[in-house]
């Protein structure tokens, strides 16, 4: 039986993609039935720092979680070294690249092959330390949730092309389902009777990259033809001030709401409010929320500048624009806008199932 070693900065009891591709990774190797032991080291705990976080989500049973690494720097180079002991693992997983000089470490006094595992933003440039470009090139599999990260990771890390694997982004179709709208949660934000365009992620200044500002630009414009419009905005942190701010000197302020930080168990509900999903970003490794939104039945825009080009298979299951285009931008979104809701055909090459086929095809290369 196989024995995984992940150094992963989070993954239960907190939000973000890397998070949660984490625990979707986590929850692919413990579906097969060649993988006996999970040991993870978390960098960070749940979102408040304690034990609780965690125990409230089902972790697999197989998964022997480290809460102790995630105790500070000491106690995460004490957990790293204690993992050395007991059975040789079959591989050791470093779940982000800053974390790969501990993950190459451990490969090396194990004998263990090492992979990386990398997402968007995180390594699509060069990193300020020397280490970790030759580290990257040490790994033996480098894999990555896009067709964009690998080619700008590429740019300047160089790792031989054979040992690059595509992994993309899962959603549960069982969870995220097209389904009614909430009235009462749309009479909390005042939505009631209108037309709802949505997006959602962290509101972080050096993150302007989902595409909030270009769909605020143009809305002003789309107001002329669909006067009930609301943009609805789901997230919060240190760039809501100015986003406000753009609101009001767009005169928008009363169409734009912001809804703050969602809830995880009321996420699928704030999509039934949407009538569009809009996210003409230029920062996205990938875009799971692309996923999410599609799962839930509405219909959605992304870009063709990042990943979400390849979330919506390069259009087949959405409508695509140029960030950089302001005309197009708001000429997808009418068009998203006349669509029909309902999930698209096609959206299964997501699912869990095909996820995990992904990952046990990497474990036959470790196997064999």
């Amino acid at each position: 039986m196989m024995k995984i070693l992940l150094v992963l900065h989070d993954a239960y009891g907190r939000t973000g993609g890397i998070a949660r591709n984490n625990r979707d990774l986590i929850e692919a190797f413990a579906e097969d039935p060649r993988v006996g032991r999970i040991v993870a080291l978390p960098r960070i705990l749940g979102e408040n720092g304690g034990e609780s976080d965690e125990a409230g989500e089902a972790m697999p049973a197989k998964l022997d979680w480290r809460r102790a690494a995630g105790k500070g720097a000491f106690a995460f180079v004490a957990a790293s070294l204690a993992a050395l002991f007991g059975r040789r693992p079959a591989v050791v997983v470093s779940a982000h690249l800053n974390l790969l000089p501990v993950a190459w470490l451990l490969s090396r006094l194990t004998g263990a092959p090492l992979w990386l595992m990398i997402y968007g933003i995180d390594v699509w440039q060069r990193p300020t330390s020397p280490l970790l470009a030759p580290l990257a090139r040490r790994a033996e599999r480098v894999i990555s949730i896009s067709d964009v990260t690998t080619a700008r990771f590429q740019a300047w890390a160089h790792v031989p092309p054979d040992r690059i694997r595509l992994l993309p982004c899962t959603v549960d179709l069982d969870r995220f389902r097209p389904g009614p709208c909430d009235p009462t949660l749309a009479a909390r934000y005042g939505l009631v009777g209108k037309r709802v365009l949505f997006t959602f992620g962290r509101l972080v200044s050096r993150e302007r990259a989902k595409g909030m500002d270009e769909v605020m630009q143009v809305l002003p414009g789309l107001l002329a033809d669909h006067p009930d419009l609301v943009y609805l905005i789901g997230g919060d942190g240190p760039d809501r001030p100015r986003l406000e701010a753009k609101a009001e000197s767009l005169g928008v302020a009363r169409q734009v709401v912001f809804a703050g930080r969602i809830a995880e168990e009321e996420k699928l509900a704030h999509y039934h409010l949407a009538d569009a999903y809009v996210m003409p970003s230029r920062g996205e490794g990938f875009g799971i929320v692309l996923l999410e939104a599609m799962a839930a039945g509405v219909p959605t825009l992304a870009s063709l500048s990042d990943g979400g080009r390849e979330a919506l298979l390069d259009g087949k299951l959405g409508l695509l624009v140029d960030p950089d285009d302001p005309a197009g931008i708001a000429a997808g979104i009418r068009a998203v806008l006349a669509r029909r809701k309902g999930r698209p055909e096609g959206l299964d090459y997501y699912s869990v199932q095909s996820f995990r086929r992904r990952v046990f095809a990497f474990l036959d290369e470790i196997a064999s």
